[in-house]
């Protein structure tokens, strides 16, 4: 798959039109950006890919389309999971509502070119070492064990993050929001506002997470160009699905399991596949048809089950720390609702004073 540079310079273009465009359209509007305009913008980008996934079809053959549909759905599956670590950092950071779906922009800005840099960087050491198939495939297949485990929470704490502690360390900060600003002046000098940390956090966490999902796209497609646009799309999505299913990941039951099929599967895949390049043993590649089918199949069945599980289980929520943590929130909310009756009752009205 030979891509010309125009193509790449025209991509990116287009990618930072829309995102700008995003900005200025939802910045434009007062108030939250609630569930209605989430779902309408999770639609567009959607339909965005899809149109894409066209475009590779018509331009350069169904075999790059399918992996660009492949890649695709991963990775946003993948980063479906990691809106709980986002729930967590919002929370800790406490972002105004108003403020959120700003901060997760410039986080995902961020996550986006630390991860074109992983891309670039992966892409050259498998041209040149076959071998490190072998080790994609087995990082995959450690990941899918820790999920199943439920241990895959590393980076989940704001505070454990290296370059904000480092921003923290250096620079003087404030605890308290300056509207969206991401430095004020205050006295004469100059403060980083916790604006400015969140976004950091939301995008150099990501890039942990990515040490998973790209060895995983690599193991549908080692085209640079479909993996750093099927890591564009995913990304672009996933702050407007966070609006939109903030409140509901919790019912997500079973996506632990789902997730951790997918990357044994394509851990797998590597692994046959760096057989394949490295030795003359007689090992079947799976093609990128089967692969598709069976990403498609495993999240259709992990989701309809976890629905149909919580439907009949009411009591039952998604378990790990972001869940809990997002539980934790809830509880404390409706005690404070609650203790706010309770001293409206005690206290007496103006004419009884």
């Amino acid at each position: 798959m030979n891509v010309p540079d125009w193509l790449w310079i025209a991509t990116i273009a287009g990618l930072l039109g829309v995102i700008i465009l995003d900005l200025v359209l939802v910045d434009s509007t007062p108030g939250d950006f609630g569930p209605p305009q989430a779902l309408r913008w999770v639609a567009f980008y959607v339909a965005l890919a899809v149109a894409f996934g066209v475009f590779l079809y018509a331009w350069f053959g169904a075999q790059a389309a399918g992996e660009f549909f492949a890649g695709y759905l991963t990775e946003y599956s993948l980063s479906v999971d990691n809106l709980f670590v986002f729930i967590v950092i919002m929370s800790s950071f406490a972002v105004p509502r108003v403020h959120q779906h700003r901060v997760l922009l410039v986080g995902v800005l961020i996550a986006l070119v630390l991860r074109g840099i992983l891309i670039v960087l992966g892409a050259a050491a498998l041209q040149r070492f076959a071998g490190l198939f072998f080790l994609f495939g087995a990082l995959l297949l450690f990941t899918a064990y820790k999920l199943v485990r439920g241990d895959d929470d590393d980076g989940a704490e704001p505070g454990d993050n290296v370059v904000v502690r480092t921003v923290e360390r250096f620079f003087p900060t404030t605890r308290e929001y300056h509207g969206s600003k991401l430095t004020v002046k205050i006295d004469g000098r100059r403060f980083v506002t916790p604006m400015l940390l969140v976004m950091i956090a939301i995008g150099t966490t990501d890039v942990l997470f990515a040490l998973d999902s790209i060895p995983a796209i690599f193991g549908l497609t080692q085209e640079p160009y479909i993996v750093f646009t099927a890591n564009a799309f995913a990304l672009m999505g996933l702050r407007q699905l966070y609006f939109l299913v903030s409140g509901m990941l919790e019912r997500l039951v079973f996506l632990s399991y789902g997730l951790a099929i997918i990357l044994a599967f394509i851990g797998v895949k590597l692994i046959l596949h760096a057989l394949h390049e490295t030795t003359d043993l007689p090992v079947p590649e799976i093609s990128i048809a089967v692969s598709l089918a069976v990403i498609v199949g495993v999240l259709a069945v992990t989701t309809v089950v976890s629905l149909l599980y919580v439907r009949s289980h009411p009591g039952v929520v998604a378990t790990g720390p972001a869940a809990t943590h997002t539980a934790a929130l809830r509880h404390e909310s409706e005690e404070l609702e609650l203790l706010g009756d309770e001293t409206e009752e005690a206290t007496p009205a103006p004419d009884e004073q």
